[in-house]
């Protein structure tokens, strides 16, 4: 009755009793600190049942897109940031400094540029600070209001030294979101074209940098790796105490009478041309039990890292550091040392290796039925790359192993294959580029992989095992560490929705959506030309994985539970996986003698009382390992079209924005600008919903997806930006972009040809 009573009370800016949508979202604009659930429960006087509610209606208004959540848990509007929040300064305009969010999660959208206000004595803050801000929308953009100045960031900026006419030296930043360059006060023994870490000095707007180290060429072998690791912080050195304790590890004994004895099996490994390590293995053979008419039972392989790398030990530190292996075109950051790595962890030919051995019962329909984890030795019989095993079952080429390995690994695939046909999982067939090099480092060219069986061949495997793993674990209520991929957010698939529109598809948001929902919009635009763009934004509108000891499923693939287990040379999750398997399957072995190398080789209470701290930090490790890469890609593909500058391409557009719109080359990849004021005299209307650029005269129309020949104007290979030109602009001179330094103080801003487009202009309404 009081509750009942107390709803019929006015209502006051924080009430009693439960609030609207309306109050919570004022609630958080309002609040001078970070609203997380418990504050706003505590506002609101909410107790018992009325928390839990409260839960569920966060979650809704985050699903209708009204709210975000961003670090230490605390909402936001949705688009917005933090209303407090830790931001990081990366640049200046004029006299204002310019900072960005220093966690920055919103896929698909860029991390907000906020000015910073400050008060009181002017200077004080530099590139490179961070501060804890208090933020505001202020007309189109964001400010921020300083708090307090937070530890002195250890960012340097990277970039690569230039030097002017007048004999004056510049940096030359490496990342494209830097966007002025910086005199260089000091250089030291650093020469033009060096590229080189640099520390910023002085006060805004006379800020410089002092050269602290030399990297040497930027178009040197292994350069471009090199600018992606420091610019991610990327660590790539091991220690030298780490680098001892693998040569330690790597010397402890096999125990081959406590392993389980597989060598006498045509065990295969199945991998990539060019891979650095080997870490899973496989074979399959038929069920000759009498009880699986038709099945088979098969074994998947994988390297026993958790023997060599255990809970405590330096190694085990510097592979949480590290998070997983970061692969580059031309070298690879190890996730362990070479030792372990591409030596004694490698499942190399021949060679008596210790292993994971995941034994898998598949009945005729292709599901599996049961599932046993031991410690083993085995003896791989052959390293293939996926191209020879292919040519072997088509009958192109021969291998003595085709018969009592291959074939049979290919007949228990059929099986797994229809199950997961019946499963239908998320099918995105989108292409990923390979660069190639040559002995010294340089490109040969830039290709797409092609895509064949044997990739899907190991491909199920691997999920057959994974699923096992984190199964065999929940049935011992042990603990696991999960790859998590939820189902789309409500606000992507309305934007996908719109943008399907764009294409007059249909999209219904009231079904329950399922990896099959994609796949059937997938067949219905069949072979047509926007195939390829519409997959992307697909892609685009799917929540990123992560890992978590908390299991929410895996969307995409359409499974219940999931956990990587496959690769823990590479990855640290997949260890944390073999150690729980240990202590849940009681398969601990004699401990090591001297008491350099810690006892035990099963999960640690540290490590499980830190699963979540750790998925965090391991998922976040993950997403810098895809930048760096997709960054170097970048940068290499630039540099192989900066041959190409002034002639024309095939290209689709990506983006569009205000002042130009993206581009993409055809089967390369590597986005381009082409700014709106290369696109003619006439006025360009930017239709925001309609992501396109219209001239008002001609009304020609650029929009996302559109398929066009463009000019290469430039190609910059340091930060791997390219700019077009329409075919009927002036050429350029060609070479490498060149910055103009007889301009200082240029203003940025919306080109004068371009403004948005009018609310009123009804037919662009959607």
């Amino acid at each position: 009755m009081a509750s009942t009573q107390k709803h019929k009370k006015p209502a006051k800016v924080r009430p009693a009793g439960f609030p609207s949508r309306d109050q919570i979202m004022a609630f958080i604009a309002e609040s001078d600190t970070p609203a997380g659930k418990r504050e706003i429960g505590k506002a609101f006087g909410l107790k018992g049942q009325e928390k839990i509610a409260l839960k569920a209606l966060l979650k809704d208004m985050a699903d209708e897109g009204l709210i975000d959540i961003g670090p230490a848990r605390a909402f936001h509007k949705m688009g917005g940031v933090p209303k407090v929040t830790v931001l990081r300064i990366v640049d200046v305009d004029d006299t204002t400094l310019i900072a960005t969010p220093e966690r920055w999660e919103a896929e698909g959208q860029p991390a907000p540029r906020l000015r910073v206000v400050e008060r009181g004595k002017r200077g004080a803050l530099t590139i490179g600070d961070r501060i804890l801000a208090r933020t505001e929308e202020a007309g189109r953009g964001w400010i921020a209001h300083p708090m307090k100045k937070l530890a002195k960031a250890s960012e340097e900026l990277l970039g690569v030294v230039e030097e002017m006419a007048d004999g004056k030296l510049w940096l030359r930043p490496v990342d494209k979101r830097i966007r002025k360059d910086t005199p260089i006060s000091d250089a030291g023994t650093a020469k033009p074209g060096d590229l080189v870490l640099a520390e910023p000095h002085g006060r805004p707007p006379r800020i410089s940098a002092r050269v602290t180290d030399i990297l040497g060429d930027p178009f040197a072998p292994r350069s471009f790796s090199l600018i992606a690791i420091h610019k991610h912080g990327i660590p790539h050195v091991f220690p030298e105490r780490v680098e001892e304790e693998a040569v330690k590890a790597s010397a402890l004994p096999l125990h081959e009478e406590k392993r389980e004895d597989l060598r006498h099996l045509p065990i295969v490994a199945i991998d990539p041309v060019d891979a650095r390590d080997h870490d899973d293995a496989v074979w399959a053979a038929p069920d000759e039990d009498g009880a699986n008419p038709g099945g088979f039972k098969a074994i998947v392989a994988i390297a026993d890292v958790s023997y060599y790398v255990r809970p405590g030990s330096a190694l085990d530190k510097e592979a949480r550091k590290r998070g997983n292996s970061v692969y580059f075109p031309d070298l690879v950051v190890p996730m362990l040392p070479h030792q372990l790595s591409s030596d004694m962890c490698s499942l190399r030919a021949g060679q008596d290796r210790a292993a994971m051995a995941c034994h898998l019962t598949i009945n005729a329909q292709g599901k599996v039925t049961a599932w046993r984890f031991t410690r083993a030795v085995i003896r791989v019989a052959a390293v293939l790359a996926y191209e020879d095993a292919q040519a072997a079952i088509n009958g192109e080429k021969d291998h003595e192993l085709l018969e009592p390995a291959l074939r049979p690994l290919w007949a228990c695939w059929a099986l797994l294959h229809k199950a997961r046909a019946a499963r239908d999982p998320l099918a995105l067939d989108l292409p990923e580029r390979r660069v190639v090099l040559d002995e010294h480092g340089k490109i040969v060219s830039v290709a797409v992989r092609e895509r064949l069986d044997a990739h899907m061949v190991i491909e199920d495997y691997m999920i057959a095992a994974n699923v096992a793993a984190a199964k065999a674990l929940e049935q011992k209520k042990a603990p696991v560490m999960y790859r998590v991929h939820e189902p789309p957010s409500r606000d992507k698939l309305v934007a996908l929705k719109e943008y399907l529109a764009t294409f007059d598809i249909s999209f219904a948001l009231g079904q329950v959506v399922k990896p099959s929902t994609f796949n059937q919009l997938i067949a219905k635009i069949g072979e047509a030309e926007e195939k390829p763009q519409i997959m992307e934004q697909i892609l685009r509108s799917q929540t990123q994985a992560y890992y978590s000891p908390q299991n929410m499923g895996h969307f995409g693939l359409a499974l219940g539970s999931y956990a990587h287990f496959t690769s823990p040379i590479r990855r640290y999750a997949d260890l944390l996986v073999h150690r729980a398997l240990v202590g849940a399957h009681g398969l601990e072995l004699p401990a090591p003698k001297g008491g350099v190398i810690p006892d035990r080789s099963s999960l640690s209470q540290e490590d499980y009382e830190n699963m979540g701290r750790v998925g965090e930090m391991i998922s976040g490790h993950e997403r810098r390992a895809m930048e760096a890469e997709r960054e170097t890609i970048d940068r290499y593909v630039a540099a192989f079209l900066s041959a190409h500058v002034g002639e024309l391409v095939k290209a689709r557009i990506t983006g569009v924005q205000n002042f130009g719109f993206f581009a993409t080359v055809e089967g390369l990849g590597g986005d381009g600008l082409v700014p709106v004021s290369t696109l003619g005299a006439e006025r360009f209307f930017y239709d925001e919903a309609g992501r396109a650029l219209e001239g008002v005269e001609s009304g020609d129309r650029y929009t996302v997806g559109q398929r066009l020949e463009l000019r290469l104007a430039e190609a910059d290979p340091i930060n791997g930006a390219l700019r077009f030109e329409l075919p009927d602009a002036p050429s350029p001179r060609g070479g490498p972009m060149k910055r103009d330094r007889t301009r200082p103080g240029i203003k940025r801003g919306r080109p004068a040809n371009i403004r948005h487009i009018g609310a009123k202009r009804g037919k662009h309404k959607r």
